[in-house]
């Protein structure tokens, strides 16, 4: 497992967009996205976000052979900042499109509703490589981070659409303590400790 740096930010960034840039079903990044001749453009810049948010209020993961990435996020560290609104002013125009704003945030307010008030983890997004689908590459990146903090006491809280994930996030010891219909699709909720 590497604790990535923000000379990853590319690579980061290359993984998650070959991993989402293929799927059409219900997800997050479908729902936030633009669905238009320019939705790759837009997801590179949702996933920069996403990657430049985990740097300043979390961590990023690769995992040993750089084909797989876990972006983590501190709910305590994840104050006000002016990087983070200059992100967040270009996520809008320029990835999610200013007219999609009141959109994600309800989504926002859906999911936010879930969480607790304090300090928690939450793994963001995870992804790998086409070429290593099917490999235990995400699972034992996944296996390593969990490893590491083995011995901490936040709850770890993530939020999926996807009943892929639920399974994988179940084996690692989360359990689904809710599931969200208010937009359409299951966000199903899984919580440790």
């Amino acid at each position: 497992m590497i604790r990535a740096e923000h000379k990853d930010k590319k690579l980061i960034v290359d993984i998650l967009v070959e991993a989402f840039e293929p799927l059409d079903e219900d997800n997050a990044i479908n729902f936030v996205l633009k669905q238009d001749d320019k939705r790759v453009e837009r997801m590179r810049i949702l996933m920069g976000y996403l990657f430049d948010k985990a740097m300043r209020t979390g961590e990023v993961f690769l995992s040993d052979n750089r084909a797989s990435c876990l972006l983590i996020t501190y709910a305590h560290k994840d104050k006000f900042s002016f990087s983070g609104l200059l992100s967040s002013l270009k996520l809008a125009f320029k990835g999610i499109g200013i007219m999609r704003v009141g959109k994600v945030l309800k989504r926002q307010n859906i999911i936010k509703r879930n969480y607790p008030k304090g300090k928690y983890i939450r793994p963001m997004i995870f992804a790998v490589k086409n070429e290593y689908k099917g490999t235990t590459t995400a699972a034992k990146l996944i296996m390593q981070v969990f490893s590491d903090f083995k011995d901490n006491t936040l709850p770890v809280i993530v939020d999926t659409a996807s009943e892929d994930h639920v399974k994988l996030y179940q084996k690692f010891g989360l359990k689904i303590f809710n599931e969200e219909q208010g937009l359409g699709f299951p966000i199903y909720l899984l919580r440790m400790n």
